[in-house]
């Protein structure tokens, strides 16, 4: 048993060795508070954190391999929706919030990724640019991913160590990436899964980094650099991801749609937390009362949109908050019982030996800036 600092490598040769203890971050907490941090350090040497739902900025590249004739692709569609072609001649990028032409927003990017790992048969329409060295114009193409050269899952913004809750004191529906918002307060939606997400239980960002391995969609992925809008000054750090599709599954990647909004893509993640010192216990040991967001009025088409209140993700968590002395029913986008499944499972991984630990190449930004477009008179 380790009593002083440890490094990855040594909870790595007890992972190999069949003797690392490991925990999911919910049985932390409860042994943390049961025994204190002191204990906690001694005898776990691995923590498992997770969150799962809808992550906008996902999407996958494919390569498809040449046709004959071969083809640069100019334009081109999969199962209708529209992909980006401006790279490689047969490779694209498929975004998740990407509608389909005939269905609209009812079906979209995260759909196609879906039935993707799915197995299930895919259509590529694609409109040739028509060169000397790809000169056909027209493809229509079915294929499964076991078809293809590649396919990469890359997500450059998922897992928001915490997000804001949002409500609407307008007379009418209004529709979000949130959810649908009830006229006069009539409901609260919020995102994040609180206590056991994985960055909140690495506020200073010093075990998750470049080249962290992570569970991802249901296989295993990696954290390769801090995702878009990273704002660690208000603890919003956020994960840039990338993982093979083909070994992922369609439980930890569901296709989503926002009434009114646009389709998405929801995202296991799944993170292993080496205990390498009593500080990264202290850290675990955060509860959901001590993580608190703004709720925010969705009504004002504002950037800069009126704060109401403080509230914390216990509060949200239970169903009911209190907002201009009214109870107000409360909705996550973000799901527990699966965050808690890949923890689980995750846990399963290391304590198997088929899961190994990796030490950050770089740690994640802690003075990263994030500013509005800026107003062009």
């Amino acid at each position: 048993m380790f009593k002083k600092n440890r490094k990855v490598d040594e909870i790595n040769k007890k992972i190999k060795n069949g003797d690392v203890y490991v925990l999911t971050v919910e049985e932390m907490k409860k042994l943390i508070d049961e025994s204190g941090e002191e204990v906690a350090f001694k005898e776990i040497d691995v923590v498992t954190t997770a969150t799962f739902g809808p992550m906008c900025s996902s999407g996958a590249f494919l390569n498809f391999g040449h046709s004959d004739p071969p083809i640069k692709l100019a334009k081109a569609w999969l199962n209708d929706v529209e992909v980006y072609t401006g790279n490689a001649a047969v490779d694209c990028y498929l975004g998740a919030t990407k509608p389909s032409v005939k269905q609209g927003i009812k079906y979209g990017g995260g759909h196609v990724i879906e039935e993707l790992v799915s197995g299930k048969e895919i259509e590529l329409k694609a409109i040739g640019q028509g060169t000397d060295c790809y000169p056909r114009k027209t493809l229509t193409y079915h294929f499964t991913i076991h078809d293809l050269n590649q396919a990469f899952l890359v997500n450059p913004r998922n897992s928001y160590q915490k997000y804001l809750a949002a409500t609407n004191s307008s007379d009418k529906t209004i529709y979000t990436y949130l959810g649908p918002l009830l006229p006069n307060f009539g409901n609260v939606n919020y995102a994040g899964c609180g206590c056991i997400n994985p960055l909140i239980n690495d506020p200073n960002y010093e075990t998750i980094g470049l080249g962290t391995r992570i569970f991802l969609g249901g296989g295993t992925g990696y954290v390769i650099g801090e995702g878009t809008q990273h704002n660690p000054k208000q603890q919003q750090g956020t994960l840039f991801v990338k993982g093979n599709l083909k070994k992922m599954a369609p439980e930890y990647l569901k296709g989503v749609s926002f009434y009114r909004y646009a389709p998405s893509l929801a995202v296991g993640i799944g993170i292993p937390i080496p205990i390498l010192h009593k500080g990264i216990v202290k850290n675990l040991a955060i509860k959901d009362e001590e993580i608190w967001i703004n709720l925010v009025d969705y009504s004002v088409p504002s950037r800069v949109r009126p704060i109401l209140k403080k509230v914390n993700y216990k509060e949200l968590k239970k169903g009911v908050i209190e907002v201009k002395g009214e109870k107000v029913r409360t909705g996550s986008t973000s799901s527990l019982f699966k965050a808690r499944k890949i923890m689980v499972t995750l846990k399963k991984w290391v304590e198997e030996g088929l899961f190994t630990l990796t030490k950050p190449v770089n740690p994640l930004p802690k003075e990263t800036k994030y500013a509005a477009m800026k107003r062009r008179v």
